[in-house]
């Protein structure tokens, strides 16, 4: 069995473990191609940071913080306050210093000549996460937050100016408090799918949609050119497992970013935003937590199978029971009633 994961950060991280999990009892012989976001990415005192990418190699490969969710377990950050000591911007952004090694790796390779797809590849080596892990694009496509000027200028009307911020500023520094008036992934329009990442999902036999942003982090990866069409022209299941459980994000601010984009905050409105493949979009089926399961049938009216089961990631027991559902749900899209 080969398996595509769109992935973000730490929910897309903790997924990919219980899926791991569970393949390696059920299905010994899968492959996992993982695609993972790198609209998050930011370039901090000279150093790439690829924050999502970095997350899965870490839980994967056994060296994440459980406590937070991302950079390393048992991390000190003396560089960090040596730097703010120096008044050196951003002092938002904190770099661990078990974390420094792994960006000045990958940015001594990229300075090489080396592609982001190849220096991933050779981290992995060293952290053995289980499975390929692609980069969305070689390219350099960063998200960006459109905000009102927070010096409170206006324009000759009166109307806030607004200005463009990094994402990585608009969710740490801000905390997703300054209200969103939209996204732009910049370089975006360049960017082209890192090498292996239309054929994963070409030649997967299922597709799965983890409980990650659906905004900026499997938003983003849709918007790098031709994956949005190979997710619709795949005949493999594409299977989705919702973000926000009774109303609220799992984890992160969803809800901050779903509303910039118009888009209400619950289980069946993300499922619509993807949409089911007859009205153009991608899903052929949706997992949601049992305490909204008063929307399968909404969800299913628009075309998109639906099943209500246990969505809480505390373990990696209950993780690897939830991918379960997801291969079963698509094992059921695949044979058709």
């Amino acid at each position: 069995m080969r398996i595509t994961v769109l992935a973000g950060g730490i929910g897309g991280a903790r997924f990919l473990r219980g899926l791991r999990a569970h393949l390696a009892s059920s299905h010994p012989g899968a492959e996992i191609t993982v695609i993972g976001n790198t609209g998050d990415d930011i370039w901090v005192h000279g150093l790439r940071v690829c924050p999502d990418l970095d997350s899965i190699m870490y839980t994967l490969g056994g060296g994440i913080s459980e406590e937070r969710g991302w950079g390393r377990d048992g991390e000190t950050f003396v560089v960090k306050d040596e730097l703010a000591g120096y008044g050196v911007e951003p002092t938002w952004f904190g770099l661990g210093d078990k974390d420094l090694a792994t960006h000045l790796v990958r940015t001594q390779s990229l300075a090489a000549g080396f592609t982001l797809s190849e220096v991933t590849a050779a981290l992995c080596e060293h952290w053995n996460p289980g499975v390929l892990l692609l980069p969305m694009s070689d390219d350099r496509a960063e998200t960006h937050v459109i905000v009102d000027d927070q010096s409170g200028a206006v324009d000759d009307e009166g109307r806030p100016l607004r200005h463009a911020i990094h994402f990585q500023e608009w969710w740490i520094r801000y905390r997703a408090a300054i209200p969103a008036h939209g996204f732009v992934l910049v370089g975006g329009e360049s960017a082209t799918p890192a090498p292996g990442v239309l054929a994963a999902i070409a030649e997967a036999d299922v597709v799965l949609l983890p409980p990650s942003n659906p905004v900026v982090s499997i938003g983003t990866i849709l918007q790098v050119g031709g994956i949005a069409d190979a997710l619709r022209a795949t005949t493999a299941p594409v299977v989705g497992v919702s973000p926000i459980v009774a109303g609220a994000p799992v984890r992160g601010m969803a809800d901050a970013c779903l509303a910039a984009i118009g888009v209400d905050t619950t289980a069946g409105a993300v499922a619509r935003h993807y949409g089911g493949r007859a009205s153009g979009g991608f899903l052929d089926a949706w997992l949601v937590d049992g305490r909204d399961a008063a929307v399968v049938d909404a969800v299913e009216s628009a075309g998109i199978a639906c099943r209500a089961a246990p969505m809480m990631m505390t373990d990696v027991e209950a993780t690897a029971a939830m991918a379960a559902e997801c291969l079963a749900l698509a094992a059921d899209v695949r044979t058709g009633p």
